[in-house]
């Protein structure tokens, strides 16, 4: 199904924080969408990769490559913590020494679903925490019914590098530890959901300087779209954007400078001309 945003950013930019771009839905159309990306606005985006896919991380290495605006990031998901290995360590560090990623991730916990054990996510997550904090890398984690666990592994490896807890679906409490700990907060289009009525208030609550947006790509389409068409897109982000905005009561414009801003701060890079 095709269809057009009804609205434009105009001079707005924005940052999606987290898209799979890797992934195979995007096969078909991956420079299409970059480009409907760059015509509604988007200025930077973060795309994680699965260490353990090569496929994954060959498409996000490359877009990084043609797309100055394009970061890449890599770790291995907890739904594969139990194919975590002394490998997988070796390669994040040699493209960490390269320069050919920003962060590690998207690294955690999901006791959820728990398709890894969690006795192999917590020995993956740990085990990661650790590697970037010596390589003095942000890292983004994936959090499911595990916010407890999220921050005990935190305070036991000493990490202090900080980075963004994605997709925020957990409490506000928890938030706010994570902001303790050096963290961004980054809101998905779950936001838009009618139902999602407690993470809207900490969308309300938190600090400016420590939020982000993203798409989660291919996703959580946001209202007005989510039911309408099934693969969400980073152009997409602006729907998100503008929901937070209305929540916390700031203009649109506001809103992109301060998450655009907050990127840069979170990962450490210069988003080209901005």
């Amino acid at each position: 199904m095709t269809f057009e945003p009804s609205e434009k950013t105009g001079s707005i930019k924005l940052v999606d924080s987290h898209a799979h771009l890797d992934m195979p839905d995007f096969d078909p159309d991956r420079t299409e969408v970059i480009a409907r990306a760059e015509e509604q606005g988007i200025c930077g985006l973060l795309c994680p990769s699965e260490i353990s896919d090569p496929k994954s991380l060959r498409n996000n290495l490359d877009l990084a490559a043609r797309y100055p605006w394009i970061f890449a990031a890599a770790g291995v998901h907890p739904h594969n913590a139990q194919i975590f290995s002394q490998e997988s360590v070796s390669e994040l560090q040699r493209l960490a020494a390269g320069g050919e990623i920003r962060a590690v991730g998207e690294i955690g916990l999901d006791f959820h679903y728990n398709l890894s054990p969690p006795k192999d996510q917590l020995r993956a997550f740990r085990e990661q925490l650790r590697l970037a904090q010596e390589l003095d890398l942000p890292v983004i984690i994936h959090s499911r019914a595990a916010a407890k666990d999220i921050a005990a592994a935190i305070d036991l490896e000493g990490f202090t590098r900080g980075g963004v807890l994605h997709c925020f679906t957990e409490d506000r409490e928890f938030a706010e530890k994570m902001l303790e700990r050096g963290f961004w907060i980054s809101f998905s289009g779950i936001l838009t959901f009618p139902k999602a009525l407690e993470i809207k208030d900490t969308a309300r609550a938190l600090p400016s300087d420590r939020i982000l947006i993203e798409t989660d790509s291919p996703f959580l389409t946001p209202v007005p779209f989510r039911g309408k068409i099934k693969r969400n897109e980073p152009r997409l982000v602006y729907f998100t954007a503008k929901y937070l905005a209305e929540l916390r009561k700031v203009s649109l414009t506001d809103l992109a400078e301060q998450t655009t801003r907050n990127f840069m701060a979170c990962f450490r890079f210069d988003i080209p001309g901005y």
